[in-house]
């Protein structure tokens, strides 16, 4: 019964992602109406964004120490009200400031509650199918641009761009509240994990994982990984429109991308638990450096269509893997916690593109360097986990279930 539920908490996180994350980036999509309409620049509205991502960070930090002592469900339950509530307040914000504030703190923090918290949970309630499991919810989050994003562009067609964002708070509400309340703490006979001496250390404490040579190495190939794909995601959108390209088909890329990371997400969860998370996170990374370099030459549709694929495979399947490579070296007690650690690190990195996307665009009048910057920090984020120690090997005392 156990294993049952763990596929309804799978299921849960990933609605809840799905409209939490794909709300918080379809910011994207109201970048240029935004900027016409209110004659605020793009860099100004695109540090609200940054501002999400710090935020998210810190908050996530938070919210998985408070998911390890009270449990998920008041967590996430917390963030599907402030998801809503921070969209609603920032449609009606008189001044770039106020938008960047209400937007860039409350729906970060919403976000942060929900994306920690529930990665943290699923990988408590699975072992043996922990990578896909993982990767399911992040196959809900990856469906944010499929869903979310369309949503609110066809909004914009007969909406202004504060009514559209306004009814997205109330489908944030209507969807993610529901959901919230399936979530539950993993139990600590959860299948496969009574019996695993020899894995993370048990004794383990936050203060020692966080030193640890494992979190280190976790953190700065995260931090890369991020700063790699966070420009390119917020910004192609604009760039396309810029080669020439009307925005609703611009916005299709978009879709495209998230199309292709779910697919990612499923592919390389199941080459996590057939390979090795290390590895397949490696494969990853190269794959998405080159798919973020290629955008440089990208000019026609067709063009955008096939590197979006490519790039979104790469970056929706290595990021629900982090987490799978934290629950091989640190125990489940703390587990809210490390996650939390290692996306507030990542935060720093998703901060850097939308800003920096910007600054670029605003100064030079093209995207070029962005992509080539980011192509840097693909391959330096392999080249990180490299790194990797060797996971712990657990010693099971039991069968492990099918």
């Amino acid at each position: 019964m156990r294993l049952q539920y763990g596929w309804v908490i799978v299921a849960a996180g990933a609605m809840m992602g799905c409209v939490a994350i794909g709300a918080l980036f379809s910011l994207a999509v109201f970048l240029q109406p935004m900027s016409e309409a209110t004659g605020w620049s793009r860099t100004g509205i695109s540090t609200a964004m940054t501002l999400d991502f710090l935020t998210m960070g810190i908050a996530a930090f938070g919210w998985g120490a408070l998911t390890d002592r009270y449990g998920p469900r008041p967590v996430v339950l917390a963030g599907a009200v402030l998801s809503g509530a921070g969209l609603a307040l920032a449609s009606q914000a008189s001044s770039l400031l106020e938008f960047q504030l209400v937007y860039g703190v409350i729906v970060g923090i919403a976000a942060g509650a929900v994306l920690a918290p529930t990665m943290a949970t699923v990988t408590g309630w699975f072992d043996k199918h922990r990578a896909i499991a993982v990767s399911l919810v992040s196959a809900g989050m990856g469906m944010g641009p499929m869903t979310i994003s369309p949503l609110a562009s066809w909004l914009l067609t007969s909406h202004d761009w504060r009514s559209a964002q306004l009814i997205i708070a109330i489908v944030c509400w209507v969807l993610m509240i529901p959901a919230a309340l399936f979530m539950r703490r993993a139990p600590e006979t959860a299948p496969g994990m009574a019996a695993t001496p020899g894995g993370a250390d048990p004794g383990m404490t936050v203060g020692q994982a966080l030193r640890s040579p494992q979190f280190i190495i976790l953190g700065l190939t995260y931090f890369f990984c991020c700063a790699t794909h966070s420009g390119p995601i917020f910004h192609t959108v604009s760039y396309a429109i810029a080669c020439g390209i009307p925005a609703l088909t611009a916005v299709s890329i978009y879709s495209i991308e998230g199309l292709a990371g779910l697919g990612g997400r499923l592919l390389f969860g199941l080459a996590g638990d057939k390979f090795g998370a290390k590895q397949t996170v490696i494969f990853a990374l190269v794959v998405q450096a080159l798919g973020a370099g290629a955008y440089y030459f990208t000019r026609q549709i067709g063009e955008f269509y096939a590197v979006a694929v490519v790039f979104g495979l790469a970056y929706g399947g290595v990021m629900p893997l982090y987490a799978v490579i934290a629950r091989e070296y640190f125990p489940m007690r703390i587990m809210g916690t490390v996650i939390g650690a290692s996306s507030l690190i990542a935060s720093l990195g998703m901060s850097l593109g939308p800003a920096v996307g910007g600054w670029i665009f605003d100064t030079f009048g093209t995207y070029g360097w962005l992509y080539l910057g980011s192509l840097i920090m693909g391959l330096a984020a392999a080249g990180i986990a490299l790194a990797f120690p060797s996971a712990p090997v657990p010693q099971r005392s039991a069968p492990q279930p099918a």
